[in-house]
C-alpha cells in the first residue's frame, strides 16, 4: 500500500523527484508547513504534489510549479520582491524566507484575509499584503529585484515591467490561460529580456486593467 504523504518532509522529496535543486528553497518547504495554508478541509492533500481549492473557483499552485518559478528567480535573501496573487499564502511564506521582504497583492479581499491572519500565525512578519489589481503591481513600493506572477497573460504588463529594477528577474506564466510556457525574464534598458522558459503549465487568467477583463 503506497503510504499518505503526511508531513513537510513528504513534499521535499517530491520536489526533489521534480528537480528542483535550490537548497535553501527546499530547507524553506521543509520548514513552512503547507497543511496551515490550506483550507480545512483540505490538509489531507497538504503534502501531496498537488494544487488545492481553496474557494471561489481558485486552486492554489501545485508546489513543484511554485518552487520552480521561485527558483526561476535565483534569490539569495537581500531581494525586495513583489509577488502578484497570494492565494492563501504558502508561496508568499515561502518567498518571505528566501528575500529580505515581500510586497504581495491580491484581487480578493476575503482571500486575503485568510492569507494575513495564516500568515500571521507563522510569525512572518516581512510580509506587506494589499488588495488590488495585480496587473497594476504596487507601484508605491516600487522598484522589485524580483517579481512573480502567479497568473497567465500573452505578456508581461507594462506597469509590472517598469516596476523591476535594472537586471531584477520577473517570472510569469505567457499565455491565455489554461495553456502557459513559464518564462523567465530579465530587466534590461529597454524592458524585459526573455532569458529561458522554466517549464509548461496550466494557470489561471490574469484579470484586470491591464490583463484579461474579469469573468
Amino acid at each position: 500500500m503506497t503510504s499518505v504523504p503526511r508531513d513537510p518532509e513528504d513534499l521535499v522529496r517530491a520536489l526533489r523527484a521534480a528537480g528542483i535543486r535550490d537548497g535553501r528553497l527546499l530547507e524553506a518547504v521543509r520548514t513552512t508547513p503547507r497543511a496551515r495554508f490550506v483550507p480545512d478541509g483540505e490538509t489531507a492533500a497538504a503534502y501531496r504534489d498537488v494544487p488545492v481549492a481553496i474557494g471561489q473557483g481558485q486552486v492554489t499552485t501545485q508546489p513543484s510549479l511554485s518552487a520552480r518559478m521561485i527558483e526561476g528567480l535565483g534569490l539569495d535573501g537581500s531581494e525586495h520582491v513583489l509577488e502578484i496573487g497570494t492565494g492563501l499564502g504558502f508561496q508568499t511564506a515561502l518567498l518571505a524566507r528566501l528575500a529580505a521582504d515581500v510586497v504581495s497583492i491580491e484581487v480578493r479581499p476575503d482571500i486575503a484575509r485568510q492569507a494575513r491572519a495564516r500568515l500571521a500565525r507563522q510569525g512572518i512578519r516581512n510580509v506587506d499584503l494589499r488588495v488590488g489589481d495585480g496587473t497594476c503591481g504596487v507601484p508605491d513600493r516600487a522598484p522589485y529585484d524580483a517579481v512573480l506572477v502567479s497568473a497567465a497573460f500573452p505578456e508581461v504588463p507594462a506597469p509590472l515591467v517598469a516596476q523591476v529594477r535594472q537586471h531584477g528577474r520577473l517570472v510569469q506564466p505567457i499565455g491565455p490561460g489554461g495553456h502557459e510556457q513559464v518564462v523567465c525574464f530579465e530587466r534590461a534598458e529597454r524592458g524585459l529580456r526573455r532569458l529561458r522558459v522554466l517549464t509548461a503549465a496550466c494557470f489561471v487568467r490574469l484579470q484586470g486593467r491591464h490583463g484579461f477583463p474579469p469573468d
